[in-house]
């Protein structure tokens, strides 16, 4: 059985309480027996894997693989992760380029079956890195069960440190943001972006997120968005538009149901007339 993390609130300060219990909190979680047998046997039986072939023929494998990059959905999609995984990242035309969804250019990289001759799979220091990756997405996973805004929070804390030291250019690090959906949903929360913004031009939107950012959070520079204040006004951003945004749609809820309540109290009253 996994842990379960404990959430005492949500928005600003389920997140607050949240981060001030995280250090115990994880350690407990990484402990436990399904996780432990995961990442333990991971890392025993990575090594000894050369093909992408290889890699899908094993579940459990595949869903620690899987996991480190969120695309645990993804495990009976075989044949597609394995096509993924070899046409790797060099040649612009490769299946993980093409696609929308960024997380799969990352693990196609990450893994290398379809950019060298000798893959990652084979480096002393490559399994605890990926099991790593995995415990984190996990217990991100296990708080969103809770609280799903927590999740998208922690997930942008994690997200936004890699993507502000990945040696690219800023209009690059956005078009990843806007490639990798639960990034993509914390700006979208956070900048106040309407629902209909996904539908314009993939050029009109990038302009409209750096200037958003650039007034809203006071720069538009990804690199600066790791700052640990710069991260906390963009988080808190997001957690309290999203709490405003479910007590709205409660309360369009409860506005309906008073109304309809009132128009069959009013439908008796005609009747018994």
């Amino acid at each position: 059985m996994t842990y379960q993390p404990i959430l005492a609130g949500s928005g600003i300060v389920g997140w607050n309480i949240l981060n001030k219990t995280m250090d115990v909190q994880r350690k407990t979680f990484d402990a436990s027996p399904q996780i432990v047998r995961d990442t333990d046997y991971f890392e025993a039986k990575i090594g000894e894997i050369k093909s992408a072939e290889e890699l899908v023929s094993d579940r459990r494998l595949l869903r620690v693989a899987l996991g480190a990059f969120g695309l645990g959905d993804d495990i009976n999609n075989k044949a597609f992760i394995q096509r993924v995984l070899e046409g790797g990242t060099i040649d612009d035309d490769a299946l993980a380029n093409r696609l929308t969804d960024s997380r799969y250019k990352a693990f196609a990289k990450a893994f290398g079956f379809g950019d060298f001759d000798t893959p990652s799979t084979v480096l002393s220091d490559f399994g605890p890195k990926i099991t790593e990756k995995f415990r984190r997405h996990s217990f991100e996973i296990a708080v969103g069960e809770q609280d799903d805004s927590l999740r998208l929070a922690l997930n942008a804390e994690r997200e936004i440190v890699d993507l502000a030291a990945r040696k690219v250019s800023n209009t690059t690090k956005w078009l990843q943001i806007m490639g990798t959906p639960a990034l993509r949903q914390v700006f979208e929360g956070a900048l106040g972006m309407p629902s209909s913004f996904g539908q314009l031009d993939i050029d009109q939107q990038l302009e409209i997120f750096q200037d958003r950012a650039d007034r809203q959070l006071g720069t538009a520079e990804v690199s600066e968005l790791a700052d640990p204040e710069m991260m906390t006004k963009l988080v808190q951003r997001f957690l309290l538009r999203s709490q405003v945004s479910e007590f709205q749609t409660a309360s369009s809820g409860s506005i309906a149901i008073s109304m309809l309540q009132g128009a069959v109290s009013l439908a008796k009253s005609f009747r018994a007339g």
